[in-house]
């Protein structure tokens, strides 16, 4: 029992969503609407999303990149896994990009992108004010000078872009985004020539 529960512990340790259920028909089984089925790649493909995954090292995404990445390389054969990690070392990252460490406050702005909820962010603009600030989440940018959130800002009235590392606090509210997609077709496109700024 010690050793089935451990390997249970292990298993939800790596993300896999285990259920259990009572009663003579009862046991432990995976959730299948929060697992994936098996997907066979050839070695190419597999080495394609390994390498991808590693390059994104520099961006909000980077834990739950490390963490696909390592399930990527744990089903990889030997020669395959020593040829991605070959690829991965010959990936460079060319241009002034500031890298976005993992923090509290990015996780909670991707529940909010991911959840489609309203943010409530603490934010120092480009001249050192501080405001409080209910935002609806709409993307994220990568620009030259480090990462965005693109939302509609309730205090502005319009779309905004916040350069995450700037937000010094954020948290989920109750509240849906509502659709705002010709809102922001209209914004990016007037700003694709220009930094996006708030």
């Amino acid at each position: 029992m010690r050793t089935v529960e451990r390997d249970l512990d292990a298993l939800r340790q790596s993300g896999v969503v285990i259920r259990g259920d009572v009663g003579r028909t009862g046991g432990y089984f995976l959730d299948r609407d929060r697992t994936l089925p098996p997907v066979t790649l050839t070695a190419r493909e597999a080495l394609a999303i390994s390498v991808a995954l590693r390059s994104v090292a520099a961006s909000p995404f980077a834990v739950a990149a490390r963490t696909a990445g390592q399930k990527v390389l744990a089903v990889l054969p030997a020669d395959v896994r020593r040829r991605e990690e070959a690829m991965a070392r010959q990936v460079h990252l060319v241009g002034k990009h500031l890298a976005q460490s993992a923090s509290p406050v990015v996780d909670v702005i991707e529940e909010g992108l991911a959840a489609g909820r309203v943010l409530s962010l603490s934010y120092t603009d480009a001249a050192a004010a501080r405001t409080q600030r209910d935002v609806e989440p709409l993307g994220l940018l990568w620009g030259p000078q480090g990462w965005y959130l693109v939302g509609w800002c309730r205090l502005r009235r319009g779309i905004r872009g916040f350069a995450l590392d700037r937000v010094a606090a954020a948290s989920l509210t109750d509240e849906s985004v509502p659709d705002r997609e010709r809102e922001l077709a209209a914004e990016l496109e007037r700003l694709a020539a220009e930094p996006l700024v708030t």
